[in-house]
């Protein structure tokens, strides 16, 4: 495959050959950073491991250049860093047992540039050389702008595929802002009861960002918790771990679709049943 980055990396961690490795491929998360995938797509990883029919296969699209450093990283030149990410990343596939593992290699900038179409075109060649039945990204709703970058780009490049070549599902997953406050019967729940071992394992791998300053191995395993705990306050729990997703599957499909519009329409019926609740019991 041909990107359009020449530091573009493919990690295939059982040495499978390329194509066979790209084309078994069920399951893909394209993400913006190293470790994204890891706290977004949980539930995914999970349905394939150890799975020879579902195959789970990682992108991240930037460089990692620019992540907070501290402790014996404070140091570390952006090359460096961005090097120590990429190491890290490897690690996770491996434990995790990835079909295959890419980093496109983007700065954050050309990511969050509206205009910028070389990015737009490597997802393509991704999604059709691994023609997955299901995408997870961020949601549109995320406070990061890198992340919401991600997810137009992967919106727009669905839209270029035949439909027979369009994946069944697109999920936009939680990161930096969760979709607690989505309508219960809108969110897309992912189960992560499973293994909670092994989730710790693949957020750990992590420790340029964990020792770095910031905990997420905690913070996504404890979200994890509370989403279950707190998802029915009726109902004994169920699950022991839940992540929400937005369905972007409509926006996927449908090129006529406005992507702001789309997103506004969960928020304003997040608030429309917040005011039928308050009326409810004044």
């Amino acid at each position: 495959m041909k990107f359009n980055q020449n530091t573009t990396e493919i990690y295939i961690p059982d040495d499978a050959p390329l194509k066979n490795a790209l084309a078994r491929t069920t399951h893909l998360c394209i993400a913006a950073h190293q470790d994204d995938i890891e706290i977004m797509a949980a539930s995914s990883i999970l349905e394939c491991f150890q799975r020879e029919d579902k195959w789970f296969t990682g992108v991240v699209v930037t460089d990692g250049r620019g992540s907070a450093r501290a402790g014996i990283y404070e140091k570390y030149s952006d090359e460096e860093m961005r090097l120590v990410r990429f190491k890290e990343q490897r690690k996770a596939a491996l434990i995790g047992e990835y079909s295959a593992q890419i980093m496109l290699d983007y700065p954050s900038k050309i990511i969050k540039d509206g205009k910028s179409t070389s990015p737009i075109n490597d997802i393509l060649a991704i999604l059709q050389a691994t023609n997955p039945s299901v995408v997870y990204t961020h949601n549109l709703a995320d406070k990061h702008a890198t992340h919401v970058g991600v997810a137009i780009k992967i919106i727009k490049a669905m839209r270029s595929l035949e439909e027979n070549e369009r994946p069944k599902n697109l999920y936009g997953c939680e990161v930096w802002r969760d979709l607690d406050w989505m309508r219960d019967s809108e969110k897309v729940i992912l189960d992560t009861s499973k293994q909670s071992n092994l989730q710790a394992a693949l957020l750990g791998i992590f420790d340029s960002q964990i020792s770095g300053g910031k905990r997420y191995d905690l913070a996504s395993m404890g979200r994890r918790l509370a989403n279950a705990t707190y998802f029915s306050s009726h109902d004994v729990d169920d699950a022991s771990g839940l992540s929400y997703a937005m369905d972007l599957t409509p926006l996927a499909e449908n090129p006529d679709l406005d992507i702001q519009n789309y997103v506004q329409g969960f928020i304003d019926r997040f608030s429309q049943d917040v005011d039928n609740l308050i009326r409810s019991v004044m």
